[in-house]
C-alpha cells in the first residue's frame, strides 16, 4: 500500500468511521443482493475534469480495507496537475469490495482534488508578487489535516493547523481585553512565542508592534492601507493580508508587499472535482 503518513492523523480510524456510516448497520444490500461473493471487477478511476490531483493513497485504503488482496496501481503523482480524461488509478479485485468502497473512495478524491485545483489557480494568480499564499482554519470539522494536506498539494502553505501552535489576537480578544497593546502584553506575559495579532486600522499597527507582536494580519484592508502598514513595519515582522480575497485581486494584494496573502475560500468553498470510477469485467 502507499505510504501515507500525516502527522495527527489516523487513516485506519478516518476510514473505518467513514466506511461504517455508510454501511450503517445492514451494510451494502445493493451489491449483497445483486453481486456473486465471489466476482471480480477491474475499474479505472479518472477524471473528467483537468485537476491538481490529491487524496489517491486514501481512495487506496478505502479499497483495501474491503479486499487486502485488491490490486492498485496509481497512475499519477500526489500533487500532479492532469488534463481532463486523465486516468488516476487502476483497480482489479472483489467486485462487492469495489462497489461498497467506491462512494468513500470517490468524496475524498474529489473533495481534496478540488481543494488543491483552486489553491493552485489563487497560487498562480500569486506569482511572481514575492508573496506566499496561506490557508486558514475554515475547513470542516474533523477533516481539516486532509484539508490542509490538499492545499500543499496545490502549492500553499499552511497558516496555523489549529489553536494552540500560535496565539492570534482578533477583534473579540482585543474588544475583551480592552486595547490591542493590553491583549498582546498578555500573550507576551503567558510565555508564547509566536503572537498573530489582526489589526483593521493603520493606527492599530505600531501598538502592536511596540507590545511585541511577531506577526501582523492586516484584515480587509485597501491596497493604500496594505501598502502604509507595509511600510510601518519595515520588515519587523511578517505581514499578512487577509479578508475577501479573490482570484481577480489576489495579484494586486501580494503586490502590495505583504508577505503572506491567507485565503478562507479554499477549504470553505472549493467545488468537488468531477472524478468517476468505471467498471469492465476483471
Amino acid at each position: 500500500m502507499t505510504q501515507f503518513p500525516l502527522p495527527d492523523f489516523d487513516l485506519d480510524a478516518f476510514v473505518r468511521a467513514t466506511l461504517a456510516e455508510d454501511l450503517g448497520a445492514g451494510g451494502d444490500i445493493t451489491s449483497m443482493a445483486v453481486i456473486p461473493a465471489d466476482a471480480r471487477f477491474g475499474g479505472v478511476m479518472d477524471s473528467r475534469d483537468a485537476i491538481i490531483v490529491a487524496g489517491l493513497p486514501i481512495a487506496e485504503a478505502f479499497f483495501r480495507a474491503l479486499d487486502p488482496a485488491m490490486e492498485i496501481g496509481n497512475l499519477v503523482e500526489e500533487g500532479a496537475e492532469v488534463a481532463a480524461g486523465s486516468d488516476l488509478m487502476h483497480l482489479s479485485g472483489n467486485a462487492r469490495a469495489m462497489l461498497t468502497a467506491e462512494r468513500s473512495a470517490l468524496n475524498t478524491v474529489q473533495h481534496l482534488s478540488g481543494i488543491a485545483t483552486m489553491t493552485r489557480q489563487y497560487v498562480d494568480a500569486l506569482a511572481g508578487t514575492g508573496a506566499t499564499l496561506l490557508d486558514t482554519r475554515k475547513t470542516i470539522p474533523g477533516l481539516r489535516v486532509l484539508e490542509k494536506y490538499a492545499t500543499r498539494m496545490g502549492g500553499a502553505t499552511n497558516h496555523r493547523m489549529g489553536l494552540w501552535d500560535a496565539a492570534m489576537i482578533k477583534d473579540n480578544h482585543v474588544a475583551v481585553a480592552g486595547s490591542v497593546e493590553e491583549a498582546v502584553r498578555r500573550a507576551v506575559a503567558a510565555g508564547i512565542g509566536s503572537i498573530i495579532v489582526e489589526v483593521d486600522r493603520v493606527a492599530q499597527v505600531e501598538p502592536a508592534l511596540a507590545a511585541g507582536a511577531t506577526h501582523l494580519l492586516l484584515d480587509n484592508m485597501t491596497l493604500d492601507e496594505l501598502r502604509e502598514c507595509v511600510a510601518i513595519v519595515g520588515g519587523k515582522v511578517p505581514t499578512e493580508a487577509s479578508g475577501g480575497v479573490r482570484l481577480d485581486t489576489i495579484g494586486a494584494i501580494g503586490a502590495t508587499g505583504v508577505t503572506y496573502v491567507s485565503v478562507g475560500r479554499l477549504t470553505q468553498s472549493a467545488p468537488a472535482a468531477d472524478i468517476g470510477l468505471d467498471f469492465a469485467l476483471a
